[in-house]
């Protein structure tokens, strides 16, 4: 079984400002490195990060790193998907988001099945980190928009959602940090 990671961080980050909030400092490093870091402890057999800043490359040691131009989520998921060859379960992470343990990623990924993803769950709705199988590859292919992948995850049973308290903020202007 081939388990791919996913890092997705080539947003725009408008409502940041100017700056790449990517690279503003959290708990001393640079933001990117939080979700890099625990994507990085999960055991997987590729790591393929999306990005449009190049100066995000050499946080990103271990990736396989992908540069686009800045753009919506589904622009920064099919760019992923196109260098990734259906990859068995397919984790996605979001750069923005410092919060997400190792522990919990390794859940996610645990609970896809062949025809089912699984998803973080804030209370109230399913949220990435998410795992998506081979069988759904083709739906995330077809996603457009800055969405991502929300409406694959809205109806999944309560056995496929992980509850992570505290752990799925994410970061989108300055006064968050």
């Amino acid at each position: 079984m081939i388990r791919a990671g996913l890092l997705l961080a080539a947003g725009a980050s408008r409502r940041f400002g100017p700056d790449d909030k990517l690279l503003a400092r959290l708990r001393g490093r640079p933001l990117l490195l939080h979700a890099a870091d625990a994507l990085r402890q999960v055991p997987l057999d590729r790591y393929v990060a999306v990005i449009s800043n190049p100066s995000l490359g050499p946080l990103l040691e271990g990736f396989e790193v992908i540069v686009i131009p800045q753009g919506g989520q589904s622009d920064s998921l099919r760019a992923g998907l196109a260098h990734l060859d259906h990859p068995d379960r397919l984790l996605i992470v979001l750069g923005d988001m410092p919060d997400v343990t190792p522990s919990l990623l390794s859940q996610v990924l645990a609970h896809a099945s062949d025809d089912g993803p699984s998803a973080s769950h804030d209370g109230q709705h399913p949220m990435p980190p998410a795992c998506f199988p081979r069988s759904q590859l083709p739906l995330l292919a077809a996603l457009s928009g800055d969405r991502g992948a929300a409406r694959l995850l809205r109806d999944l049973p309560p056995e496929r959602l992980i509850a992570a308290p505290g752990q799925l903020r994410d970061i989108d202007r300055p006064d968050q940090i």
